[in-house]
């Protein structure tokens, strides 16, 4: 994949797909004597043996029965290895999922974050029933998008209705900017 945001489309399907009613997303740049980037997706659904969990990002295990291969996570740990960074998987049957990867967002490897707003877009639409948290810093500047808060705004309008994923889209988009501002990133 050649977007960070794709593999975090990859791996919060993978949490709805798990029975999670909450995703909390967190993406965090440090930059400085050595930048570093961190990604965590954390769920509450059906979770996984450890030895479930340590197959994960095998290209040749998946628990699908749909197909034979599970490239989503392997992919996602060779992004993060190739950066020079890592990637780990914690998980436990009826507590949930936590996959974090860690990488140099200024690696020559490194891919680029990509269009965050259209995948938390996306991710709202395609999964109504599920509570979607996306909190993102920047050296200290950060946001928090987080569908109860837009559902207690919103009251009776649908999350999924165009028009509210086209403002939820350009809010991450716009705020995802704005904390980027005077990176090396910008």
């Amino acid at each position: 994949m050649e977007e960070l945001s794709l593999h975090i489309l990859d791996i919060v399907e993978n949490s709805v797909s798990a029975g999670a009613t909450l995703v909390e997303i967190r993406i965090e740049y440090r930059f400085g004597e050595k930048p570093w980037l961190t990604i965590t997706v954390r769920d509450n659904g059906r979770g996984m043996s450890p030895e479930v969990a340590g197959r994960v990002s095998d290209p040749f295990y998946t628990t699908r029965t749909t197909r034979k291969v599970g490239l989503g996570t392997a992919l996602f740990r060779q992004t993060a290895e190739l950066a020079g960074g890592s990637f780990r998987v914690w998980s436990e049957p009826g507590k949930g999922t936590e996959v974090t990867a860690e990488l140099n967002p200024l690696h020559l490897d490194a891919v680029p974050m990509g269009d965050l707003g259209g995948t938390y877009g996306v991710l709202v639409q395609t999964s109504p029933g599920v509570e979607l948290v996306l909190h993102a810093v920047c050296d200290g500047r950060e946001f928090t998008a987080d569908t109860r808060q837009f559902r207690e705004i919103l009251g009776d309008v649908p999350l999924d209705t165009p028009e509210v994923i086209a403002f939820l889209t350009e809010f991450v988009r716009e705020n995802f900017a704005e904390i980027l501002r005077g990176s090396p990133l910008a």
